[in-house]
């Protein structure tokens, strides 16, 4: 198969190089990485942020903190770049999804941080397939304008891998429904609403008595957030939500009711199949490639000169060309209309464990350096590779467990019997 660029393609491309060349603020362009001083109180507590992303940056009390993330807010909000694959008319700038590939690829190797998170990532096509044209209508232009960030509300503390064990209950009185429980693993602490899987026939068989339901905010009565503290010594990622008597309006739920698992499989094949390269990867390669032939680097690790290191670099390297091309394969089953299923199991099994090989890789090639942590002016590479090494570990977990993955990928690719 021959990915190169149409001259169409090629004439897109250098249009969003120049944007993220001309838009992209200082804040993200020179940002060392994970920076930990971005501070936001949540329920009286002080949380620390890691500041080197949008989402933290949109809720910093730092002005200049904040500026830059309504800068680069408004900028991509401006062109549609938000969630860029969406209908224009739905606040999207209407890319193909080989355009949307494109986008992506630049925006990786430009260093540029997202804006929208979930909601534009996943609950808005989760909108478009299994939502009703009110609820398209209401939530997505917002989302869009980058005026709303969701938190995804599926794992529980006895609800992880076998998620449909989840227990949150979700009881109809009238036209709302009232809820009770917990989730975990979400982000309510950078999150302004939650969207929740939640049980609705506590009698039917597991995967038939879950419903998919919006909670339109976070501060609602009866809403507690806890943020969980991560090895990274930040709150960023995780957090506990919990649910005491929330009443949610009944016109929140997406899809049937009692038919919500099949609506989070829906957005789960979405997230598995999130349309990106492995631009990402490649750059901190790279990084650790120039490192490594810098003074520093050849006086403090030696790395150029160590056989073993170099070999392992270039099987990170020609893992991302892997990854590249699985990544184009996903990107042509959308824009040919197909939801990929166990191909995107591939696709994140694959990428996630790349994440881990490529951290492992920069913090063995750094040797006893990597203990030294971010903001330590001896770090090498600011002590990414130290960073990366701790906040990649759940990258195999998050979003569907690799076992879980090749679960799919032996019963619906391989059409071998469970076990």
């Amino acid at each position: 198969m021959d990915w190169s660029d149409t001259p169409e393609q090629a004439e897109f491309r250098e249009y969003v190089r120049r944007f993220f060349a001309d838009k992209l603020p200082d804040r993200y362009r020179n940002a060392p990485h994970a920076e930990f001083h971005n501070v936001r109180a949540v329920n009286g507590e002080e949380i620390i942020l890691n500041s080197a992303s949008w989402t933290g940056d949109r809720l910093s009390e730092d002005p200049e903190i904040h500026q830059a993330a309504e800068d680069w807010g408004a900028a991509l909000s401006a062109e549609g770049y938000v969630a860029p694959a969406w209908p224009k008319e739905l606040g999207g700038a209407g890319f193909s999804t080989r355009e949307q590939f494109i986008f992506h690829e630049e925006r990786e190797k430009a260093g540029a941080p997202r804006a929208g998170g979930t909601g534009a990532m996943f609950l808005g096509s989760v909108l478009m397939v299994h939502g009703n044209e009110e609820q398209r209508a209401r939530y997505m232009p917002a989302i869009a304008r980058g005026e709303i960030e969701w938190a995804q509300g599926y794992s529980e503390p006895g609800a992880g891998s076998d998620l449909a064990s989840l227990s949150l209950r979700a009881e109809r009185d009238g036209d709302e429904y009232v809820l009770n429980g917990q989730k975990i693993w979400s982000t309510p602490q950078t999150s302004d609403a939650i969207y929740c899987l939640v049980r609705t026939d506590p009698d039917a068989p597991k995967h038939r008595g879950i419903s998919f339901l919006m909670v339109d905010s976070l501060t609602a009565p009866g809403i507690v957030m806890k943020p969980l503290l991560n090895a990274c010594f930040d709150h960023g990622r995780f957090g506990e939500t919990f649910f005491d008597n929330v009443r949610v309006p009944a016109e929140n739920l997406i899809g049937e009711e009692n038919r919500g698992w099949y609506v989070a499989m829906t957005l789960m094949d979405f997230d598995r199949a999130s349309i990106s390269g492995t631009g990402e990867d490649r750059r901190t390669i790279h990084k650790l490639i120039d490192y490594s032939h810098s003074d520093a680097g050849r006086t403090r690790t030696r790395i150029a000169e160590l056989p073993s290191v170099r070999a392992e670099i270039a099987d990170r390297m020609i893992e991302t060309e892997v990854g590249h091309n699985l990544s184009y394969r996903l990107a042509w089953m959308q824009s040919s209309g197909l939801i990929p299923n166990y191909e995107a199991s591939m696709g994140k099994v694959f990428s996630t464990e790349l994440h881990q090989r490529v951290a492992r890789t920069g913090a063995k090639a750094l040797g006893l350096y990597t203990n030294i942590w971010p903001g330590d002016s001896r770090a090498p590479v600011e002590g990414e590779f130290s960073d990366r090494y701790v906040r990649m570990i759940p990258d195999s977990i998050a979003g569907g467990t690799s076992e879980i993955q090749r679960n799919v990928i032996a019963t619906r690719g391989l059409g071998l019997p469970r076990s």
